[in-house]
């Protein structure tokens, strides 16, 4: 995995955290889900990229 894709999942979740965070603050269950969204797809590409890197080295 890049250096310049991790950076881009990093703030992809970053991002999502900002999303569920100002839906919390403003009781906006749209923009809180839409967050939590953003985190998971950002994790799940964490994943995917952490396969590859696994699968490289062996």
């Amino acid at each position: 995995m890049g250096l310049g894709d991790k950076i881009q999942n990093e703030a992809e979740h970053l991002g999502g955290k900002a999303k569920e965070a100002t839906g919390n603050a403003t009781d906006n269950d749209r923009l809180r889900a839409e967050g939590q969204k953003d985190q998971v797809v950002a994790d799940a590409k964490k994943v995917g990229e952490n396969v590859k890197d696994a699968v490289k080295r062996d």
